[in-house]
C-alpha cells in the first residue's frame, strides 16, 4: 500500500515508519522511576537520574508529538486514523477516570466504613480516649490537632475559575468551527490563564494549610486523602494547561481547520474531564 495514498482518502489507513521514540520513552521512564526511588533513599545519584529521566521524557514528547503533527499537517491521516485517535483518547480518559475512582473509593472506605467501624463497639477501647467516628479525623492515632480545609474561600473561587475556563474553551471551540481564528486564540489564551490562576491559588492554599491550619500530608487519613486527591488533580490541571498551550502555539502556526482539528478536541476533552473531577472534589472533599 502506498502510505501517502491516504492523504484525503478515508478508506486507507496510514502506517508510519518504525520509530525510535518508544524505546526512548522506555529509557526515560526507567531513569525517572529508578532515580525517584534512589533519591527517596538518599542515594546521591538518584536526583540526577530523576532529572535526566524528565529531560529524556521531554525530548521524546517533543520528537514524537512533533512527528505526529507533521504527518497530520501533511494530510496523511484519513477517517480511519481519525477514528483510532478518538478511540485512543477516549480510552485514555477512561483510564484517568479509573485512576481518580480509586482515590475517591479510598476516601469513601475511610470516611463511611473504616472510621465509623473503628469507633464502634469494643474497637473504641483499643484506641485513645475520646476518639469518635466523626469526620474529619486523623484516624485511629493521636495526631497533632489540625483545622480542616473549608469549602468557602479559595476552593469556591477555584471552582468558579474552572467552570469559567470550560466556558472560555467552548467559546474557542465554536470560534474554530466557524472559522473565527481570533475567537479561537482569545478563548484558548483566557483558558490557559485561568488554569494558571487556579494552580497559583492552589499553591497558596497548600501554604496556608501547612502554616496556619497545621494540615499536613501526615495528618492521618484526612490529610493523606486531601493532598492525594487535590494534588493529583493539580497535576492534571498542569498537564491540561500544557496541552492547551501547545494547541495555542499550533493555532498561531496556522494549524487546524473547521473540518480537521482533533488535536484541539483531544485537549478540550481532557480539560473538561479535569473540570468534572474538580466538581466532585469540591463536593466530596471540601463541602461534605
Amino acid at each position: 500500500m502506498n502510505r501517502a495514498s491516504g492523504m484525503h482518502a478515508g478508506d486507507h489507513y496510514f502506517v508510519p515508519e518504525p520509530s525510535k521514540y518508544p524505546i526512548v520513552g522506555s529509557v526515560a521512564l526507567l531513569l525517572f522511576g529508578s532515580g525517584a526511588a534512589l533519591w527517596l533513599n538518599a542515594v546521591p545519584a538518584g536526583r540526577w537520574m530523576f532529572f535526566l529521566g524528565i529531560a529524556t521524557l521531554i525530548f521524546m514528547m517533543f520528537g514524537w508529538f512533533g512527528q505526529v503533527v507533521r504527518e497530520s499537517q501533511g494530510g496523511r491521516y484519513g477517517r480511519r486514523v481519525d477514528k483510532s485517535f478518538r478511540w485512543s483518547m477516549g480510552w485514555f480518559i477512561f483510564s484517568e477516570v479509573m485512576f481518580f475512582a480509586a482515590f475517591f473509593g479510598a476516601l469513601f472506605y475511610a470516611r463511611v466504613l473504616s472510621v465509623p467501624w473503628l469507633s464502634s463497639g469494643d474497637n473504641a477501647a483499643l484506641l485513645w480516649n475520646g476518639f469518635s467516628g466523626a469526620w474529619p479525623t486523623a484516624g485511629p492515632y493521636a495526631a497533632d490537632p489540625f483545622t480542616p480545609m473549608a469549602a468557602w474561600g479559595i476552593p469556591a473561587i477555584n471552582t468558579l475559575i474552572l467552570l469559567t475556563s470550560g466556558v472560555t474553551l467552548t467559546f474557542a471551540h465554536y470560534g474554530l468551527l466557524n472559522g473565527k481564528r481570533g475567537q479561537l486564540k482569545l478563548g484558548l489564551a483566557v483558558t490557559i490563564l485561568l488554569g494558571a490562576i487556579f494552580l497559583a491559588l492552589q499553591a497558596y492554599e497548600y501554604i496556608h494549610a501547612y502554616e496556619a491550619l497545621n494540615l499536613r500530608l501526615e495528618s492521618g487519613i484526612y490529610g493523606s486523602t486531601f493532598y492525594l486527591l487535590t494534588g493529583f488533580h493539580g497535576m492534571h490541571v498542569t498537564v491540561g494547561a500544557i496541552m492547551l498551550t501547545v494547541m495555542l502555539f499550533r493555532t498561531f502556526a496556522g494549524h487546524f481547520s473547521p473540518e480537521h482539528h482533533f488535536g484541539f478536541e483531544a485537549a478540550a476533552w481532557y480539560w473538561h474531564f479535569v473540570d468534572v473531577v474538580w466538581l466532585l472534589l469540591f463536593v466530596v472533599v471540601y463541602w461534605l
